[in-house]
């Protein structure tokens, strides 16, 4: 469950070259000075970052890894019961440190022989054009900062544990990686800001909030909700919907809460054919057809 912090939680450079991370009041880090200073001092890492260059480390405190390993652990346990099979097959390959938060740079280290992708540090949002479209290169942005210490089993905003729990053990797939860059080639080739709002849609209703019936029960493989040790308990009964692309590609959602509205594959196989093939050849042309069926 990301807030809307997410979107507004801006990071501006000052003039005294010092970065700051405008947090909301009702972020668990907001009265926080020491947390604050942590946030702005990881960013300055992300705006530093030159494209080629080795990705800086961020020195975390014990503190900080002291809660990645206790939501590593219980989001493992839940894993086991509620991911799809292939995901667990992607953490397995992958094999993330546990009791510590991995380095961006580590977990390229890790990924790139498997599926090829690496990680681009970002300091907060990035804008949608340029967030997908380097998946087409086998790049994924991620924050580097972890949730504050005080509710470790959650985080008004993406986070490290999201970013990586979530996405890297899922880019450790051959499929789900292949399905990923074909995401990031349809973002690159619409050229309508509604079409790749469609196409970020659909990305969210699946790689993010995706779920699949898997020998007979319903699982997940979506990292928003493999990463959210709430949300995993209880995306099961939600509105679960067939997997159709006007569907997910016109549906509201608030990011403020639970989603409510699931849209589940029958296998991987057909993720595959309806949403693989939809990235693979959707237009601007194609997509208004689509949102014109919706109606």
């Amino acid at each position: 469950m990301f807030e809307e912090a997410q979107y507004f939680a801006p990071v501006a450079a000052q003039e005294d070259g010092s970065v700051v991370v405008e947090l909301a009041a009702s972020h668990p880090g907001f009265a926080d000075q020491v947390y604050r200073a942590r946030r702005n001092a990881i960013a300055a890492l992300a705006l530093g970052y030159r494209p080629g260059t080795p990705i800086p480390a961020a020195e975390y405190t014990e503190q900080e890894h002291e809660v990645w390993a206790m939501v590593s652990r219980e989001l493992a346990i839940k894993h086991a019961k509620y991911a799809t099979a292939e995901y667990l097959d992607g953490v397995a390959r992958l094999g993330l440190p546990a009791e510590r938060i991995p380095q961006l740079e580590e977990v390229s280290g890790l990924l790139e022989p498997l599926t090829g992708f690496r990680y681009l540090p970002a300091a907060g949002l990035v804008p949608l054009r340029d967030f997908y479209g380097v998946l087409a290169d086998g790049f994924f942005h991620s924050t580097q900062y972890i949730r504050h210490h005080s509710v470790p089993f959650y985080t008004p905003e993406p986070d490290v544990v999201h970013e990586v729990i979530g996405h890297a053990n899922a880019l450790a797939s051959d499929r789900y990686a292949a399905l990923y860059r074909l995401a990031g080639q349809a973002a690159r080739r619409v050229e309508g800001e509604e079409a790749l709002e469609f196409v970020s849609k659909v990305f969210w209703f699946t790689l993010e909030f995706g779920v699949m019936r898997e020998q007979g029960e319903l699982r997940a493989y979506g990292a928003g909700i493999l990463s959210s040790y709430g949300e995993i308990e209880e995306f099961r009964g939600m509105d679960i919907r067939p997997l159709e692309l006007a569907a997910m590609g016109t549906t509201h959602y608030d990011i403020t809460k639970y989603q409510d509205v699931l849209f589940a594959a029958e296998s991987l196989e057909h993720l595959e054919d309806v949403v693989g093939g939809f990235w693979a050849t959707c237009d601007d042309d194609s997509i208004a057809r689509l949102m014109a069926s919706a109606v």
